[in-house]
């Protein structure tokens, strides 16, 4: 008995010998064989006997005197309470996931049943007329559709030659016939050893002609549609003939559909050699699938929509979706009834929202809101989140989450998770969203930040404490909240804890510029001073968490008492060591200078600064020309301290004269840069060029620059670079916005319009 199928195997095995002249034995072999023998009208009420004695009758290779063993086998096989995998074929070789199993088709199904002993006669009938073509080649499809006649199909070289020059001759004459012969080889292709037999006859090849033609003939069938249709209206007869023309065309479509389905699949299954694929892509595979979505018919989209899927995963295949529009064919289906098909284009949409382009069209295109409401599907949440959280990496698109029902599914998900630690996806979407005010602001509605703060808090969790970070960045209505946390994160802040959970309360307490907060209160509630210190120190943590720590510094010294605190327990000094190991880092010079700017402007603290420390106001004066317009431009505040409040009438004269030889040098850098064959007149030469050098011209350069100086300054105040360095959310007016959640924008792979 068959294991699983109904039906009988036979073992049998077969003898040759070669005799010589006189009739003895010279050679011989033995081939071990198995034959199986189906069963299909075995049911309950079947004369077992009479079906034994035709069993026997009818295959040769059972002796007559076998025919009681037959009987009992089909007797047990005739009250076996069921038939494991009954009708179904497993696959020798498992295989990537794929659209469901392509079914049986009008003209395929016959009355007669095919048996493997007579290919021969079916392989005749593919050498007549049409209509017989068909009935061969549908009959050696019946027996393909056995995995258990593959090998013995392969071997008859007569039959597959063949069918292969019947389909390369007679495709365009009968959808039918073609449908039939690629189905046959759609059955070797299903496993990955019979691969080579189909590239031998070119089938691949022939399915991509197939397609492009049969994608050609549909786009005349819906002009000439088209057509029918305006003229209709205008007679009775003509509104007759176009509705004769739309069933006829709906018939010719759904037999095109069937055979673009077999022939997609047989390329789909011929795609798991990258290198048949690349062959594939070269040939416009991509165009031609994409130009199917527009297609209605579910199940030809589920297998569309998955070779795109596995296409994309390659750059080139990509660029190629992004040419031909594919986001905008593939907004339709989402949302959609059919399960497998939803599922399969949020797959193929997340490949694609890796590309900062595509996810700007997936937005034009209105996918956020559906995105969104997917949230509440079990099946489609993790990669309907997945693709939302590419989305929201982009600033562009953070704001618009406001008009969807996204930011609150995703706060309900977040408290709905208990203790448990909170999905990778749902957190760092949280994260992205809430560096835009407007979604901070809704997240903190209710007791929005209460129950953040307090899981935070409770479960120390830092991913969770970074989204409250970027939330108490905000001005407005979300600032004033963190009051009544000041002293638990505070209290967080200590060397025993985790450096990443530092940097994170630190961090959220560092937007907290509030001009009604008592900084000195907190840093002597909670003894930060000297753990600040310290972490001056280079090398005594990372950089990013002593850049935080330098960052709260410039917030407190906001406050008068706690500038005067800072500077006598010597903080200045290790800013000052912290500046000069750090003095080709942005970042961290343009924080210090900050926190020298900050502290300038209370009297207890401007002597330290000004004169036992002068190391601070010579960096502040080297920033002025630094390359880097953001230093340059915080220093610019710094040094007009000293220019404005004539504070020292020396620094100020020098400075003036430093910032004039600066911005002379380079208008003269720009002069000298110009081509020899400019026509535009210059108002100096060269020779003239030792005004601005020579030793001998100090006298001149002090009257330009009492004459230019406010010149430059009011061009450093009003004429900057458009790019706004700042934080124009911080209360501070001058506080610099640091590089923390700073991504710049990604460049698309490919470039399209």
């Amino acid at each position: 008995l068959h294991i699983q199928l109904k039906a009988l195997v036979i073992h049998y095995e077969v003898e040759a010998s070669i005799l010589g002249e006189g009739g003895g034995h010279m050679l011989g072999d033995r081939k071990e064989g198995q034959k199986i023998v189906r069963l299909k009208s075995l049911s309950p009420s079947t004369d077992v006997g009479a079906l034994a004695k035709k069993v026997v009758d009818e295959c040769k290779l059972i002796s007559p005197s076998h025919l009681p063993q037959v009987e009992q086998l089909l007797y047990y096989l005739q009250n076996r309470k069921s038939f494991p995998g009954e009708g179904k074929v497993e696959k020798k070789e498992k295989k990537t996931v794929k659209p469901r199993e392509l079914t049986p088709f009008e003209g395929m199904e016959l009355n007669e049943e095919a048996s493997i002993t007579r290919v021969d006669e079916y392989v005749e009938l593919l050498y007549e007329d049409i209509p017989e073509k068909i009935r061969g080649s549908a009959l050696i499809l019946q027996l393909a559709r056995n995995p258990d006649n593959l090998e013995e199909l392969l071997n008859n070289e007569a039959a597959l030659g063949a069918l292969a020059r019947v389909l390369r001759e007679d495709w365009k004459q009968s959808v039918e016939l073609a449908t039939i012969i690629i189905y046959i080889f759609f059955c070797f292709s299903s496993f990955s050893q019979f691969h080579g037999v189909v590239s031998h006859y070119k089938i691949g090849a022939l399915c991509m002609s197939v397609v492009e033609h049969e994608l050609k003939k549909h786009d005349i069938w819906l002009e000439d549609l088209h057509k029918k249709s305006k003229s209709a209206p205008e007679n009775g007869s003509l509104r007759k003939d176009q509705g004769k023309a739309l069933r006829k065309y709906q018939g010719l479509l759904a037999k095109q559909e069937q055979l673009l389905r077999v022939s997609l699949y047989l390329l789909l299954n011929l795609a798991e050699d990258t290198r048949t694929e690349l062959k594939m892509r070269n040939k416009n595979i991509v165009t031609l699938l994409v130009k199917v979505l527009e297609r209605d018919d579910e199940e030809l989209l589920v297998l569309v929509v998955s070779f795109l899927k596995k296409l994309s995963i390659f750059l080139e295949n990509k660029n190629d979706m992004a040419e031909m529009d594919t986001v905008e064919r593939l907004a339709r289906l989402v949302p959609c009834d059919h399960e497998d098909l939803l599922n399969l284009t949020l797959r193929l949409l997340l490949n694609l929202s890796f590309d900062s382009g595509l996810r700007a069209k997936m937005v034009e295109v209105g996918l956020l809101p559906k995105l969104s409401a997917l949230l509440g599907d079990e099946n489609n949440r993790q990669v309907a989140m997945r693709i939302l959280y590419h989305i929201s990496i982009d600033d562009r698109y953070k704001g618009m989450f406001v008009y969807t029902d996204c930011i609150p599914q995703l706060m309900q998900m977040v408290f709905e998770n208990g203790e448990e630690e909170i999905e990778p996806e749902l957190i760092s979407i949280c994260i992205n969203l809430a560096a835009n005010i407007r979604n901070a602001q809704l997240m903190c509605e209710g007791n929005g930040l209460k129950m953040l703060m307090k899981r935070a808090l409770k479960m120390k969790d830092c991913l969770l404490m970074k989204m409250i970070r970027n939330i108490s960045q905000h001005d407005g209505l979300t600032k004033p909240l963190f009051i009544d946390y000041v002293g638990d994160l505070a209290a967080e802040i200590r060397a025993d804890e985790e450096e990443e959970w530092v940097l994170e309360c630190l961090g959220t307490l560092a937007n907290l510029t509030l001009p009604d907060l008592d900084w000195e209160l907190v840093l002597r509630e909670y003894n930060l001073v000297p753990y600040l210190k310290d972490r001056l120190k280079p090398g005594s943590a990372e950089d990013d968490l002593i850049l935080e720590v330098v960052i709260m510094i410039g917030t407190v010294s906001i406050d008068d008492a706690c500038a005067a605190m800072l500077a006598k327990s010597g903080i200045i000094p290790a800013l000052i060591e912290l500046l000069n190991a750090k003095q080709e880092d942005d970042e961290f010079v343009c924080q210090i200078v900050y926190v020298f700017y900050q502290m300038v402007f209370h009297q207890a603290t401007r002597d330290v600064i000004i004169k036992d420390t002068p190391q601070a106001t010579h960096h502040t004066q080297n920033s002025v020309f630094k390359k880097n317009s953001r230093d340059r431009f915080l220093s610019n505040f710094f040094t007009r301290f000293f220019i404005s409040q004539e504070y020292d009438e020396e620094w100020g004269r020098k400075i003036q004269s430093e910032k004039f030889r600066f911005h002379n040098n380079q208008w003269l850098e720009m002069v000298e840069s110009r081509q020899a064959d400019d026509a535009e007149v210059y108002f100096y030469d060269n020779d003239r060029t030792d005004l601005f050098y020579s030793t001998g011209t100090h006298k001149n350069l002090e009257k330009l620059t009492c004459i230019t100086d406010e010149h430059i300054f009011l061009t450093d105040l009003f004429c900057r670079d458009s790019n706004d360095f700042f934080d124009q959310t911080s209360s501070s007016p001058g506080r610099p916005a640091t590089a923390y959640g700073f991504r710049p924008d990604e460049q698309p792979f490919y470039q399209y319009s």
